[in-house]
């Protein structure tokens, strides 16, 4: 298979949360699919992906010009603190011209707040950033949420291994989320049918 696939249409499109498997073999892309991923994520190329499966990859490293099979790609927020020269903007505009869709990745409320105003992304990955006393990582997602602009999509990165994780992570009106198992099975369709 070949050309881009956009996963903003993966996670968007469909009914309930889509799930997001990490990978690092051909054999883990193959499963994932199989097993009803939506997209995959990778942080190390793995030779052969883009032919081995028809789901959008996401690359998430810090080396985003090395995304040669990817059609997206994470950037960090918290690296607009220090881009006073506007070279975060410029990678970010960049690899939407290559066709990459750029999945800025956010771990409080600042962060979020300087995307929305520098960068204006379509796709967030929410992540619990550093333990808050008495806050679990998926309040603190979830808290984030709440200041994503409607029509945004909202990434989880919490590694979620359960049921009903994703179920309430589904609840709260997030697009798609990040799994911390390879085994998807018993993850597939994760939130109860509404009546």
């Amino acid at each position: 298979m070949t050309g881009q696939r956009r996963l903003s249409q993966a996670i968007s499109e469909g009914d309930g949360i889509s799930l997001i498997a990490p990978i690092d073999d051909l054999d883990s892309a193959r499963a994932a699919e199989a097993d009803g991923a939506e997209s995959l994520l990778v942080t190390a190329e793995v030779e052969g992906v883009r032919g081995a499966t028809g789901l959008p990859i996401i690359w998430r490293s810090g080396e985003g010009a090395r995304a040669t099979q990817a059609d997206a790609c994470v950037i960090d927020a918290a690296d607009l603190d220090d881009d006073e020269g506007g070279e975060l903007e410029r990678r970010y505009a960049e690899l939407g011209e290559r066709g990459l869709e750029c999945v800025v990745n956010v771990t409080d409320e600042d962060e979020l707040e300087a995307a929305l105003e520098r960068l204006d992304p379509e796709i967030f990955l929410l992540s619990p950033g550093k333990d808050r006393e008495g806050e679990e990582a998926l309040e603190r997602v979830l808290d984030l949420l709440e200041d994503v602009p409607a029509g945004k999509l909202a990434i989880a990165d919490l590694s979620v291994t359960t049921r009903d994780e994703i179920a309430e992570l589904e609840r709260a009106g997030v697009d798609a989320v990040i799994l911390g198992t390879r085994d998807l099975a018993g993850l597939v369709n994760a939130a109860p049918p509404e009546v």
